[in-house]
Formats: structure tokens, C-alpha cells, sequence
């Protein structure tokens, strides 16, 4: 086949290409403690009160209370779906996962960038999270050991989705609700975290989409420089219309329930640092709804997945640590065999080496390279075979603006007769400055390369998202919010699709 002759050739370029544009992101963080020594403090500020940003997958503003909270805990965002924190083990390792389609990694992101450019986000471990004390020192509700901070957005939006010839628009109001209790405890830290999406058109035809995401994530500080975590979650979503996996001509896309549970250890042992991670998750799926009224069971997709993670860092330096990492996954279908007749329960093991950085209280981060193998048990799909490029970094070059940009690579089994899956390449990056103390611009962008295997009938396709948001705060309680965002998934056969959104909310907060 035509698709298949030049796969080879292509999928070396483009990895070439992002492994290129990742050591270039990488020279910027080792030119970066230059400026940042170059900075000074005016009279009376504290050497502490810096910003920093995580990276993500989103396009999240984040609020100090909020990220202090999740740098404690050593938590990261899946989009997953979606994307939502799992595992908080070592530093952030975004590895390959057979569980599920990650609604963040392989359905629309723009939905996500737009939905969370003004709400909370995650830390990288070890970044101290921005403050400002003329606002968010004041906010959260004592409960005992604890500090509940909740926030209530709510906005209107138009979008355009077009796929070819057929457009659909739609106005629609969206309502974001989400808390984070988080522990005061002199050892240990507990830190749950709810967020959830409503949305429902007031005009136009276009498909609403809901998620919803509860975690929590116990940390004990063991004895013998031993640390461990706790975590457990529960994520709800659609399937976006974008995604290869979705019903084409659907209604209403099928609703994903999630739920994950894990436990990791960390302990330092001078100059060796080791962590080794389990991970369990179960993902069921319900109905699809056609244009007719007529449902289709995906009741075959339902699936339990297991992963084992285990890694060692060698300390040349406080600040450079090179590591080596292996993985194995093994995901189980409810079905022996799916309703085409597929045996789609797989294993997978891989591996990577890579270095992590750590230069002080306004940078971090780590880049890693490896392989990863998925072998089904039906031997008429074909083995997905992938270098991985996985990654994350997070700069604050000043007082008031944050960079971050992450890497990740995924797999995802198809769904489609004959078909084994794909491998996702996503790379995010967002740049946060605070124009004035009660004034932050955001701009997030990111790709999502879709390569799949060179016997696959079908075409790789490409997604680039950009989003634009501006955060007004009018007082410690409220904010004023804008946002506008662009997303194209360019397809090699097919049509393209085009979705234009924007918004205005406001935001309560304590």
C-alpha cells in the first residue's frame, strides 16, 4: 500500500523532529539559571514569593493555595480525559497506558485548554507555588486539619465545529465546579481533589459534554528516607466526535467511567534514588445513541488494566540526575472477543533512560527516551512497536511569568475489524505573564501526532491546538474570565475538522 511504503521514513522524521524541538527546549533550561541569578529583589520581598508553572496537558491558571497543595502531595493531571491526576509517585512520569482512550491525549484538547484556562493546576515536585499575598493567602475554609478551597465558573460560549461540508454551531452555558481539601498535618498529607463540568446549549445542535473527576492521594513519610502514595479515582466523560475511536454519526458519543487505584514507594539511598509503582484501573463504557435513536453497545470496549513501574536514578549532582526505567501493563477485556470478533486483550512491557533536572526553586523538569512493545492475544492484529519521548519542564525566567511545556507518548487499540491501535505523540506548552497584579494572560498550544502501524489501512493524522485566555481579578472572590481557541485535526484521508470556541465567565472563589 501507498500509506505503508513511506511510514517508515515519515515516522523518523517526525520523531526527529520532536526529539529536535525537545533538546532546544532543554538548552533554553540550562541557559535559564543565568537570567534567573540576574534578577534581584526589590526591598522587603520574600526570595520565596516566585512563580513557577507545571506542565500539562491543559491550559490551567493556576492558584497558589491550589498548587502549594498539589507540589506537597507530588500530584500530575490524564486526560485525560481527560486528563486528571493518577499516580503521584516520583517525579512526573507520563508513561504508556493501555487502559483507555484518554479523552486529554487522543479526543479534542481545545475543550480542555478553554475549560480549565482559569482554574487550577498542578505542580512539578519540588516548584513552589506562586503567591500573591494581596489575594490568594487569604482564601480557604478551615475544617479542622484541613483547608477546603472551592471555585464556581460560570461562563457562555459560542462554538463552530466543521468537518468538511457539515457545520454545526452552538451557544451553550457551562457551569465548572471544583474543590481541593487538602491536609495541615505536621507528617503525612492527604489532598482530594473534585472538579466537574456541566454544559447545556441554549441554541444549535452541537453535542454537550460533561466530565466529572474525583482523586485523592494519601503521601506517608516513612522511615529511611522511604515515601509513599496512596491514590484512588474516579473520571467521567464523553468521547469526543474527533476521536479515531468514536462512533461516526452519533448523537450522543459514548459516556467513559474510569476508575483508578495505586500505590508507589520512593526511597532515597544516598547517591541511588529507586521508585517502583503499581497501578490499576477499570474502564467501562455506555451506549452510543445514533441519529435515528438507535443505541450501539460498546459493552466490549469494558476493560481492567494493570501497570508496574520501576526506576533508578543515579545523583551526579543535586541538580542532575540520569535514570533508567522499565514498565510492564497487561490490560484485560471483559469480552474474550470483541463484537467483530477480535481477541483485544494485550500485554506490554517497554523501557527508557533519561535525565532529570533539578536547578533550583524556578526550574525543573526531565526528559526521557525509550521503546515500548504492545503484543495482542488475537494474532491477526498486528504488534504496535514505538520509540517513546516523555518528558515535562517548567521555568519561571521572572517574577509574574511561567513557562511549561510537556511530552508524552501513549498507545490507544483501535476499535475498528483488522486494526490493532496507534501510538499518540502529544507535546503542550503554556505561557502564563501577569500583566499587572490583577491581570494574567494565558496562551496554551499543543499537537497530537496519531501514528499508526505501516500495515494499517489507515492514514496518520495530525491535531494542533492553540488557546487564549485572560484572567481579570477583580477580588480576592472574584474573577472576570475570557477565553478564545482554535483547534485542526488535519487528516491525511478524510476530511479535516475545524472547531472555533469562545467565552466570558465569572468566577467565585474562596
Amino acid at each position: 500500500m501507498g500509506i505503508g511504503k513511506n511510514k517508515a521514513g515519515n515516522g523518523t522524521l517526525r520523531l526527529t523532529a520532536w526529539a529536535t524541538s525537545a533538546m532546544l527546549g532543554w538548552s533554553v533550561a540550562f541557559v535559564a539559571p543565568m537570567s534567573a541569578d540576574a534578577q534581584s529583589l526589590s526591598p522587603g520581598q520574600n526570595p520565596d514569593d516566585t512563580q513557577t508553572i507545571s506542565p500539562g496537558t491543559d491550559a490551567t491558571s493556576a492558584s497558589p493555595t491550589d498548587q502549594t497543595a498539589a507540589s506537597s502531595s507530588n500530584t500530575q493531571p490524564t486526560s485525560s480525559t481527560n486528563q486528571a491526576p493518577t499516580a503521584a509517585d516520583a517525579p512526573p512520569n507520563m508513561r504508556l497506558r493501555l487502559d483507555s482512550v484518554d479523552p486529554t491525549t487522543t479526543g479534542s484538547t481545545l475543550d480542555t485548554d478553554l475549560r480549565r484556562v482559569n482554574l487550577p493546576e498542578t505542580s512539578v515536585d519540588g516548584l513552589k507555588a506562586r503567591q500573591h499575598p494581596d489575594r490568594e493567602d487569604a482564601q480557604g475554609i478551615p475544617l479542622g486539619t484541613f483547608t477546603l478551597r472551592p471555585s464556581v465558573n460560570q461562563s457562555i460560549n459560542i462554538e463552530q465545529d466543521r468537518t468538511g461540508s457539515t457545520k454545526d454551531d452552538r451557544t451553550f452555558l457551562q457551569t465548572d465546579l471544583r474543590s481541593t481539601l487538602t491536609s495541615d498535618w505536621d507528617r503525612h498529607a492527604l489532598t482530594i481533589t473534585g472538579e466537574g463540568v456541566w454544559q447545556r446549549n441554549i441554541s444549535g445542535t452541537g453535542e454537550e459534554k460533561p466530565t466529572v473527576s474525583l482523586n485523592a492521594d494519601l503521601r506517608l513519610d516513612l522511615p529511611a528516607d522511604t515515601t509513599a502514595h496512596i491514590t484512588a479515582g474516579y473520571q467521567f466523560s464523553r468521547e469526543d466526535t474527533s476521536d479515531p475511536n468514536a462512533i461516526a454519526g452519533a448523537t450522543k458519543q459514548s459516556a467513559v467511567n474510569q476508575f483508578t487505584t495505586g500505590l508507589s514507594l520512593e526511597r532515597d539511598f544516598g547517591l541511588l534514588r529507586g521508585t517502583t509503582a503499581v497501578e490499576l484501573t477499570r474502564t467501562a463504557y455506555s451506549d452510543a445513541v445514533l441519529s435515528d435513536g438507535t443505541q450501539v453497545t460498546l459493552s466490549d470496549r469494558d476493560q481492567t488494566a494493570g501497570t508496574w513501574r520501576g526506576r533508578i536514578g543515579y545523583e551526579l549532582s543535586p541538580a542532575i540526575i540520569p535514570f533508567v526505567e522499565a514498565d510492564l501493563g497487561r490490560a484485560v477485556y471483559d469480552q474474550t472477543r470483541d463484537s467483530s470478533g477480535y481477541a483485544r486483550s494485550n500485554q506490554s512491557y517497554g523501557g527508557k533512560a533519561g535525565v532529570e533536572l533539578d536547578l533550583g526553586d524556578k526550574m525543573k523538569g526531565e526528559l526521557g527516551f525509550g521503546y515500548q512493545h504492545t503484543q495482542f492475544d488475537d494474532s491477526r492484529l498486528a504488534s504496535i512497536d514505538s520509540p517513546t519521548i516523555d518528558g515535562n519542564f517548567a521555568w519561571s525566567p521572572q517574577r509574574g511569568t511561567d513557562v511549561s511545556i510537556g511530552l508524552s507518548t501513549t498507545v490507544q487499540p483501535s476499535t475498528t475489524a483488522g486494526e490493532s491501535g496507534y501510538t499518540a505523540y502529544q507535546i503542550t506548552s503554556t505561557l502564563s505573564h501577569q500583566l499587572r497584579d490583577d491581570l494574567t494572560a494565558k496562551l496554551t498550544g499543543g499537537t497530537i501526532w496519531r501514528d499508526y502501524p505501516s500495515i494499517s489501512s489507515f492514514a496518520d493524522e495530525t491535531e494542533y491546538d492553540a488557546a487564549f485566555g485572560l484572567t481579570w481579578g477583580i477580588n480576592r472572590y472574584l474573577d472576570l474570565t475570557s477565553n478564545v481557541g482554535y483547534q485542526l485535526t488535519s487528516r491525511k484521508t478524510g476530511d479535516d475538522t475545524r472547531q472555533l470556541q469562545a467565552g466570558v465567565g465569572l468566577t467565585v472563589k474562596r
